[in-house]
């Protein structure tokens, strides 16, 4: 064969082998193989279920226009009961331990509360509030950050030092002081206060991440190229930097998720957050601390809960950062 042929086919195979190693296909392949990524992923695929069929059946009313009342699929399925509705008296058992415990029953599967109410139907529905905070919450924060972050890192100079200066000074306040100063400032306790006040102390993170991907990314020579060629800035920030520099944004996004979800349920033990009826782990752990004596289950149940959902979302969040760190082969 000769020498020019030789090369050839050394160069496709090589670019192929380059082609292999990069794309969402490959980012997929890694996350498969990788058993950490893949239980994590188990764990918040079904969490997302959870909490879409507890948002579905609790907005039943606001998605079919008033013709199906709220919580229909509750009263139908025997296994819940209406997560809100506070049993008649003689009607419910208060503070009902677990079924496997001797007092249990499978009525209820994992007791009831001081109000009589079915807590298995609670810890599902209050799988809505938690998630949907937390990615909400979550994206609030990267959105403001990445924009923060992208106009000081791609500008630099005076525009740099006033954005970055700003943002270590909301850096410097603790997250869950800030976010209860936000909410009693805007209106009091309130759960929608609370999203926003989670995503407002977590742009300080996402800016100084994205800001230092920036600083390098602009100096590369597709910006250089780019910049000649007339673009704008808005364009080259948008399609270039911004995309190129948001590997590592996206793994922590992932990670700030189930921070997120334990503040805003920091928040709800506190009062801050959700208010009752409305299910939620943070409250439903302030309101069975008093009964930690009599029955500790009201407390280990939320609890629990709260610990598998997090423990979901960093086990993906470490395996997503493996599969999009080009140092670690496989």
């Amino acid at each position: 064969m000769a020498v020019g042929e030789s090369q050839l086919e050394s160069g496709t195979e090589s670019d192929e082998g380059v082609e292999a190693r990069v794309g969402w296909r490959y980012t997929l392949a890694r996350i498969a193989d990788d058993t950490t990524a893949r239980w994590g992923l188990y764990i918040v695929a079904v969490v997302l279920l959870v909490a879409l069929y507890a948002f579905v059946d609790s907005n039943l009313s606001r998605l079919t226009l008033g013709a199906v009342s709220d919580y229909t699929f509750a009263n139908a399925i025997p296994i819940f009961d209406h997560p809100t509705r506070i049993p008649d008296p003689g009607e419910g058992r208060a503070n009902v331990p677990p079924a496997f415990h001797p007092e249990g029953t499978l009525e209820y599967p994992l007791g009831t509360d001081r109000n009589g109410r079915d807590y298995f139907t609670r810890i599902v529905y209050g799988t809505q509030v938690s998630v949907m905070v937390g990615l909400i919450s979550t994206v609030l924060g990267l959105v403001g950050g990445t924009i923060i972050g992208a106009v000081a890192g791609y500008y630099g100079g005076a525009i740099d030092d006033v954005l970055m200066r700003a943002i270590e000074t909301l850096y410097s306040i603790p997250p869950l002081i800030l976010v209860i100063v936000f909410t009693v400032f805007v209106g009091g306790a309130n759960i929608w206060y609370a999203v926003l006040g989670v995503g407002l102390a977590f742009v300080p993170v996402f800016a100084r991440i994205i800001r230092s991907q920036v600083l390098s990314v602009r100096e590369m020579d597709y910006i250089e190229a780019a910049r000649a060629a007339g673009v704008r800035d808005r364009h080259i920030i948008l399609r270039h930097v911004v995309p190129n520099s948001f590997a590592p944004v996206l793994v922590y996004a992932t990670l700030q998720i189930g921070v997120t979800i334990l503040i805003v349920a920091g928040l709800s033990f506190l009062g801050y957050g959700a208010q009752p009826p409305t299910p939620d782990w943070g409250q439903m752990l302030n309101t069975s601390h008093g009964y930690m004596h009599s029955n500790i289950w009201l407390s280990i149940w939320p609890g629990l809960a709260i610990v598998i959902t997090i423990m979901g979302f960093n086990l993906f969040g470490d395996g997503l950062q493996d599969a999009l760190d080009p140092r670690i082969d496989d």
